[in-house]
């Protein structure tokens, strides 16, 4: 069947149809979800196991290495890494990327209860959970300005809490840093000596008499009555006034031996916002709902909460949802500003309002077509979709621009314009297919990618695809019917209009045309009868331009200025939350100086969002700058300045990382691997490293993960002392925590919630190791004995933690990077290491992004080769030939020189973008050499010679060239300026592209048919031969 001929045949069917696809697009972009980066399943489980009160060499032995040898014979693991604490052992297993994860942790668990029996018996059951990247809160608030902490607590916890997480895709609301109530009970330890009573004693008492308790039933007439007898506590003065038993007779109350009152427990948290105490809330989506739309209810339902509050000041002091929304519309900013740029190219070379409104509408209606692929295939809109979209924007014209020139020279040639339609479009028909083909066979390589890399640009390559094949489809259906009802063969004249200026505009580009396409032609003359000299020229540029790459330097992916970023503190292992708190204001008030700050929000003291990282001494400060638009530095600017201001702050390790998504298994940039088995010489090494590093410049936050541990107290029973006594370990360890920590001996009911009622001994027991010593221990007998008598205290530090990699002991030291690339930064480092002596045993690898970067170099220099060979297999299929292909893809080294050149000129690193660039490139730029040598060969048919056929065919085929090349680099100009908030993933791609295009383009128009004319000669020489041969048979 005729397309074009059906097409032009039935206009009200294909108007229609591109109704209809309207109507579903629009419809489908409705429901498409919005986020920052396509939808990636990380790979990777951790089994959790707590053994309390052991020490890290004993956790690695008796619970890590054993877990670890079981779980390594699991399918598709990659790499195991482990953490060995004090009481924690957390293993982290990594799988293939592809991996089916419910599967995976099904095995795992598997693995885990065919272990589980032989580890020790005080060792809680391990737990084993997979990794899910939408777990992170989505938005913290803040509340502040309340009458006390406590009042905006209650509101938090009962009000606000709860209608936040009756919103629609919300999961979670954790509220934090308030004060908790609870009911302290502070014996005085004399009068309970001088009682014969203990903590114990006292503790089971009160959890005997606050009860509530059925009783069964009792018949009063017909009726049957439920019996309770009610114990519970109404008031603070019925605990006050218990009576407690004494063990001689009579009673004592429990306010003559104790301390009641309703307080707050020990405050071990601290949330601020901009300096202010604060109440912190954290939301968490659900992890298949839209960040935007989530973040969008959330905000709605505050304005309707700081209504019905408003002595209560809300604060939003980190919301995902913002960065995302400001990235995909300036994305999309930039992909209309691209398609207006190519449309106005068009104008300026077709001078006709009709033909450049014709082609024109390839545009807006690929893109509303592939938004209709994006939704039944599951696609989120994203900045690599969006990418893909303003990477085509330009290209979407192309095959429209192919057929609507045909059609024309049809019309010049007498045709009617049905029939010029038809035969123009029927034409170019397999031409078009066939260069669309060449493009999208680029694509195909990327699916062998592996690793994130791999899952990101899948969704890019897709949407390209979809676009592409959406603007085919237009350009053999709709722009030969458009051309049969509106297509004139003249260019409006605009004299005596208020758009005279458009002639002159007009005057200006035909005169400038002219004289290049002259140019051109007398530059095609001179290659043509200086081959050889055309050809050094060429490979020159093509070396100068590929060294120029190596100048540049290398990264894994690059920054995203996200406008913000985060301060950890630490301080010495013991450190109160207050003095922590100290030094975060000390942070802060470094900060106020700073006018890029909009606000800061800090946590200090343990976290429940942190999996390993808390406790009292660590805190953490989100510090929000303002939008990057009013701003003239970057975030990696106020955090290198902020970096030096806290310097001369003592008593704390500060470190900042930026806010930005990272693609790779490791955060760090640089992640420096040693190997062994002794902690010792692993330390020694260790630091040996760590020094090297900080002497590289670029190098920031240099750290080794084995640090000292938490200082202790530990309390080592005398055996032969204590069986005297009839005392046991855990007698002295229950006795010590009642009395320094205290225990919960029951609840408390005050106003519809339950609090603990806590009952421990004076704060001069836990205020001096002294007092402690003459703390007194009772056995079951009731005989009390000085801890001094039957234990010796001491204080020890060990190790912080035992990191392990595929089950061998492992140091990290990592540090982030400023001011230069990774790849240098990298081989400063390599360069130094090597020459460090290492005992047998040892080893000392680079990891991190870094090693990140090669992987995805190499997958990404296998798709290119792979993309080139299937570029090549398309030609050959279309020109039924394999020396005419060959020569098309001499254009290829040409545009990778061209991609180099112009992250040379931008200075910007090679990444994994740029290498997508240099891969899509191998698809675009065979179209010009295409066009050229299929003209070429067409006119030595009608008759020219080889010379004649060129030098004729090169001028007139420059028009079409360049507008295609034109309107493809100009769409991508907005991406490649890299401006505004989530440009700089797709900046790179776009300038390789744009310089490939630009330098391929100039030198095809020379190069290639200098190349084919070499070419040509050989296979004349191969045919004189072969026919001579003949002959001489």
């Amino acid at each position: 069947m005729n397309i074009a001929k059906f097409s032009v045949k039935k206009p009200v069917t294909i108007l229609m149809i591109i109704l209809m696809i309207l109507t579903l697009g629009t419809v489908s972009l409705l429901k498409i979800p919005i986020d920052l980066y396509p939808k990636i399943e990380v790979p990777v489980a951790i089994v959790s196991t707590s053994y309390a009160n052991v020490g890290p060499e004993e956790v690695e032995k008796l619970i890590t290495k054993p877990l670890e040898q079981s779980l390594a014979t699991v399918e598709d693991i990659k790499e195991i890494n482990s953490i060995s604490k004090e009481g924690n052992s957390v293993i982290i297993v990594q799988f293939n990327f592809g991996t089916d994860m419910n599967f995976a942790t099904l095995r795992m668990r598997e693995k885990v209860d065919m272990i589980k029996g032989f580890l020790p018996k005080d060792a809680k059951d391990p737990m084993v959970l997979k990794i899910d990247p939408n777990a992170q809160p989505i938005m913290y608030l803040s509340l502040t300005n309340g009458k006390d902490l406590s009042t905006m607590q209650s509101t938090a916890d009962n009000i606000v809490k709860n209608r936040l997480e009756g919103l629609k895709g919300i999961a979670s609301v954790n509220v934090s840093g308030g004060y908790e109530n609870e009911i302290s009970v502070k014996v005085n330890q004399q009068k309970l000596e001088g009682y014969n009573l203990s903590i114990d004693y006292i503790s089971k008492i009160l959890s005997a008499e606050n009860l509530n308790l059925p009783a069964g039933k009792v018949k009063k007439g017909n009726q049957e009555l439920l019996l309770r007898t009610v114990g519970e506590f109404k008031n603070i003065d019925e605990v006050k006034n218990l009576p407690i038993p004494l063990k001689s007779g009579g009673t004592v109350y429990l306010k003559d031996i104790a301390q009641v009152e309703l307080t707050h427990k020990d405050i071990n948290s601290i949330s601020k916002t901009n300096g202010k105490r604060c109440i912190n809330i954290a939301i968490q989506k659900q992890s298949d709902a839209n960040t935007i739309e989530a973040a969008k209810r959330v905000k709605k339902e505050l304005d309707n909460l700081k209504k019905d509050y408003p002595n209560i000041n809300f604060e939003i002091g980190f919301d995902s949802s913002e960065y995302i929304e400001k990235s995909i519309n300036n994305v999309s900013k930039s992909a209309i500003e691209g398609a207006i740029l190519a449309i106005l190219i068009l104008f300026v070379f077709l001078r006709n309002i009709r033909s450049t409104f014709i082609i024109g509408t390839s545009i807006p209606i690929s893109i509303i077509a592939t938004f209709i692929l994006l939704y039944f295939n599951n696609i989120s809109i994203n900045l690599m979709t969006l990418g893909g979209l303003s990477l085509g924007v330009g290209m979407l014209v192309d095959n429209s621009i192919v057929v609507l020139e045909n059609i024309y020279r049809f019309r010049q040639e007498g045709n009617s314009r049905e029939d010029a339609s038809i035969k123009g479009s029927t034409e170019v028909t397999t031409a078009v297919i066939a260069s669309t083909l060449t493009t999208i066979a680029v694509f195909l390589p990327i699916v062998f990618v592996k690793g994130i890399t791999g899952t990101i640009f899948k969704e890019l390559s897709l949407t390209v695809t979809f676009s592409l094949v959406a603007s085919l489809a237009i350009a053999l259906t709709l722009i030969p019917m458009l051309s049969s009802k509106f297509l004139k063969m003249e260019v409006k004249d605009y004299s005596g209009t208020k758009f005279e200026f458009l002639n002159k505009i007009y005057k200006v580009f035909d005169n400038a045309f002219e004289k290049l396409n002259l140019k051109y032609k007398n530059l095609l003359k001179k290659a043509l009868s200086r081959r050889r000299a055309t050809v050094l020229i060429a490979v020159g540029i093509f070396v100068l331009s590929t060294v120029s790459l190596f100048t540049v330097g290398a990264e894994f992916f690059p920054k995203s200025d996200e406008g913000q970023f985060s301060i950890s503190i630490e301080l010495p292992e013991g450190s109160k939350v207050k003095d922590t708190d100290n030094i975060v204001s000390k942070v802060n008030d470094k900060i106020k100086g700073i006018k890029e700050v909009k606000s800061v929000f800090s946590y200090a003291g343990n976290s429940s969002y942190s999996f390993s990282n808390s406790g009292e001494n660590i805190a953490s400060m989100n510090v929000m700058l303002v939008p990057i638009r009013e701003r003239k530095r970057s975030t990696s600017d106020v955090m290198d300045e902020l970096t030096k201001k806290v310097k001369d702050i003592p008593g704390a390790k500060i470190e900042f990382t930026g806010s930005q998504v990272s693609f790779g298994g490791s955060s760090s940039p640089i992640d420096i691997k040693i190997k062994g088995d002794d902690l010792e010489t692993l330390k020694k090494l260790g630091n040996e490293v760590k020094k090297i590093v900080e002497n590289v410049k670029g190098t920031r936050q240099v750290k080794s993960s084995l640090t000292d541990g938490k200082p202790e107290l530990q309390i080592r029973l005398n055996r032969e002392s204590a069986s005297q006594y009839g005392i046991t370990a855990a007698q002295v360890s229950s006795q010590v925590k009642s009395l320094i920590e205290g225990n919960v001996a029951t609840k408390y009911r005050l106003q519809g919630d339950e609090i603990d009622v806590n009952i421990k001994g004076e704060d001069t027991y836990s205020e001096s190791l002294s007092n402690l010593k003459q703390a007194f221990i009772e056995n079951t007998m009731g005989i009390k004995v000085p801890l001094s008598l039957i234990a010796d205290i001491n204080i020890k530090s060990g190790i912080s933690g035992i990191n392990r990699e595929d089950q061998k002991r492992v140091l990290d030291i990592t540090s982030e990077i400023y001011g230069r690339d990774l790849k240098s930064v990298q081989k400063d480092i390599q360069s130094k290491i090597k020459y460090l002596e290492k005992q047998k045993g040892y080893s000392i690898e680079m990891g991190g992004q870094s090693q990140d970067m090669m992987e995805a170099f190499t997958d990404l220099a296998l798709a290119l080769i792979l993309a080139v060979l299937l570029v090549y297999m398309v030609l050959a299929s279309q020109f039924e030939s394999l020396l005419n292909p060959f020569i098309i893809m001499f254009s290829v080294p040409l545009a990778l020189a061209g991609g180099s050149l112009g992250l040379f000129i931008t200075r910007r690193p090679l990444c994994v973008p740029a290498i997508i660039g240099f891969i899509i490139l191998a698809g675009i730029v065979v179209n010009n050499a295409i066009v050229l040598i299929d003209y070429i060969n067409t006119r030595r048919k009608t008759g020219e010679n080889r010379e004649e056929a060129i030098l004729n065919a090169g001028p007139i085929r420059l028009r079409p060239i360049l507008m295609t090349t034109l309107t493809t680099v100009l769409g991508l100009v907005p991406m490649a300026l890299g401006i505004g908030d989530g440009a700089e993933t797709q900046a790179p791609m776009a300038t390789v592209v744009i310089g490939g295009l630009l330098l391929s383009t100039l030198l095809t128009l020379v190069f290639i048919p200098v190349v084919y004319t070499i070419f040509d000669d050989f296979a004349s020489k191969v045919k004189s031969k072969r026919a001579i041969r003949k002959m001489h048979k």
